[in-house]
């Protein structure tokens, strides 16, 4: 039977409303595990707040865990997710420093599909000779990377050997032009201010490539396994025998059934890209959720922010689960066999 436009708007619905639970039981999961043991915890998160903040603590810290949760939880539903020892609100600072992360996860995705992807063909296509083990050992190197190792070698020797900026999302901070999205390429690009435009993107260049070689291996290999799974196959070997170029059997036919498993699983990628984006940010400087997280651990010097890295976490979690939910419906747009009912 087909698949109308209705079955897949009732289809994402259902993914949709299935996300609801998840998200609520990442919340409480999170909420608890931090709040098992509260002793004196006033005093180690507020070292330096003043009297009145730390009273406010201890009054809420002695309520029955319960209650803590419900106010909590409908603090968190009114956009109140707490504040800093300095009193900094957590939300906004979350809501600007999430869009710099997501611009740096998409623009390595970007890297890793119109590179990783190619290298998975000619991988295939080679069948274990010289191009196979070159491309194996291309991605095996980024698997076996760590990333603040990755990082450091891009800033230090990568960055002035191609005259990259090394930090930071823009030469000059602030920029003179209000920032929408805080994504630094797309609100340049809506400023419509060339130059601006041209220096958020070198900016991105180097920390997009350094997430996007660390992980190139998960589009490259699955890419090459799921190639190799449909050379074989009858339509592929009838486009062959009608004298089709090789280039257009590879890209046109194989590819195309090849990237329903590829793209599921780089959907499912994005979500762990997006909390593994700590190191990446702290070394290049760049103003994301990773390097939030960061000081809200007490990196560098910062005092322990307790409500930012609470909301940190549920953020990143959050993340993986929409992604999965992203792969979810993709693979069921991409792959026929799938009933959308």
């Amino acid at each position: 039977m087909g698949r109308s436009p209705s079955d897949l708007i009732v289809f994402v619905l259902k993914r949709l409303l299935q996300l609801i639970p998840v998200l609520f039981g990442v919340i409480v999961l999170t909420f608890f595990f931090t709040h098992l043991d509260l002793t004196d915890i006033c005093n180690a998160w507020y070292p330096h707040a003043g009297i009145a903040t730390i009273r406010h603590c201890e009054t809420t810290i002695n309520q029955p865990i319960a209650q803590q949760f419900l106010t909590y939880f409908t603090n968190l539903l009114h956009g109140n997710w707490g504040a800093s020892v300095l009193g900094d609100p957590v939300y906004p600072k979350i809501a600007t420093a999430l869009p710099a992360t997501v611009e740096l996860v998409l623009a390595a995705l970007f890297l890793m599909v119109v590179i990783g992807i190619p290298l998975g063909v000619v991988a295939a296509q080679s069948g274990g000779r010289w191009a196979d083990h070159l491309v194996r050992v291309f991605y095996l190197s980024g698997w076996a990377t760590p990333t603040y190792l990755g990082a450091v070698l891009a800033a230090v020797f990568l960055g002035p050997a191609l005259g990259l900026p090394t930090g930071g999302e823009y030469s000059t901070n602030p920029p003179p032009f209000t920032q929408w999205t805080h994504m630094s390429v797309l609100d340049a690009i809506l400023a419509g201010n060339l130059a601006y435009t041209a220096d958020a993107f070198a900016h991105l260049v180097l920390p997009a490539t350094v997430l996007a070689f660390i992980n190139m291996g998960i589009a490259t290999r699955m890419t090459r396994a799921s190639m190799l799974e449909v050379l074989p196959l009858d339509y592929v070997r009838s486009a062959r025998m009608k004298g089709l170029t090789e280039f257009w059997v590879l890209y046109k036919h194989a590819l195309r059934n090849a990237l329903i498993t590829t793209t599921t699983v780089l959907g499912i990628t994005a979500g762990g890209l997006l909390s593994g984006t700590v190191v990446i940010e702290e070394v290049f400087a760049w103003p994301g959720i990773g390097q939030y997280a960061y000081a809200s651990i007490g990196g560098g010097g910062s005092q322990l922010n307790f409500d930012g890295a609470i909301a940190v976490v549920i953020v990143f979690a959050t993340a993986v689960v929409v992604a999965n939910l992203i792969a979810d419906i993709l693979y069921g747009v991409l792959d026929p066999r799938v009933d959308w009912r």
